[in-house]
């Protein structure tokens, strides 16, 4: 948890994950990313397989975060009674919304969590019950993902809100949110105004790359964090790569 909210400002890096498979999370884990998100919003994974990738994950030391489908509380609540660090919440365009959202990750007053301290999240119920409150409360990060210019143009008040943990722009969303390219001049202009509004507010802010190229202009345009890739993009682009490889050389072998 400490390199997603402390270590977040020096460049930490993630990965999707979007298969069932717990091993996805112990092989990236092994190749030395930083933190997973396990995507509920983009994949047909369930409750039980992020529960696996986030045992998995905490077992390697690395921090697991989920992105869930909604802002529902049912499965914000149950994740993080999983034992995963934090949630990535899509789609927050209002304050109002972020609001809801930050609620649903704390408990009261503060929120609206219920308590679960016999889960993961409290050892099995060895935790003490404060200990798990105080975690809940404290240490769970909420990362709202901001994907339409609406939600730009909100991120200082969305980013004052006490419970916002870090903010994520998703620049797929905001281009088509918009009707346009997604490396135009517009989406160019939302995303700094956003990075300026994070700095401003001391809140870390990321986006996602599809390479490592990318990641690193994004470093270095100022995000804290990235999330690079997915684990099912990794095995294609590397399964493709062998391909294109060998493939010529044995067509040229067989037509000999």
């Amino acid at each position: 948890m400490a390199r997603v909210r402390d270590g977040i400002n020096g460049g930490t890096l993630g990965t999707w994950i979007k298969l069932s498979s717990p091993e996805s999370v112990e092989i990236m884990a092994y190749a030395g990313f930083d933190f997973v998100v396990i995507d509920l919003e983009h994949t047909t994974l369930n409750l039980g397989a992020a529960s696996t990738h986030i045992a998995m994950a905490r077992a390697l030391g690395v921090d697991p975060l989920v992105r869930v489908p909604d802002h529902g509380l049912s499965v914000i609540q149950r994740v993080l009674d999983a034992g995963a660090a934090g949630v990535v919440v899509p789609h927050v365009d209002t304050v109002q919304q972020a609001r809801a959202v930050v609620r649903a990750t704390c408990f009261p007053p503060r929120g609206d969590r219920g308590s679960g301290g016999t889960s993961r999240a409290g050892r099995w119920g060895l935790l003490p019950r404060a200990d798990y409150l105080e975690y809940g409360n404290e240490q769970a990060l909420c990362v709202v993902q901001l994907e339409s210019e609406e939600a730009i143009r909100k991120t200082r008040e969305i980013l004052a809100l006490d419970g916002v943990g870090a903010a994520f722009v998703g620049t797929a969303d905001l281009s088509m949110s918009m009707g346009v390219a997604a490396g135009s001049d517009e989406v160019d202009r939302l995303a700094t105004s956003a990075l300026t509004a994070a700095a401003a507010a001391g809140v870390p802010i990321g986006t996602a790359s599809a390479t490592s190229d990318q990641a690193r202009a994004a470093l270095a345009r100022g995000y804290d964090y990235v999330v690079v890739s997915n684990d099912t993009s990794i095995l294609a682009s590397g399964g493709r790569a062998i391909v294109n490889a060998l493939k010529a050389p044995v067509a040229e072998r067989v037509g000999r």
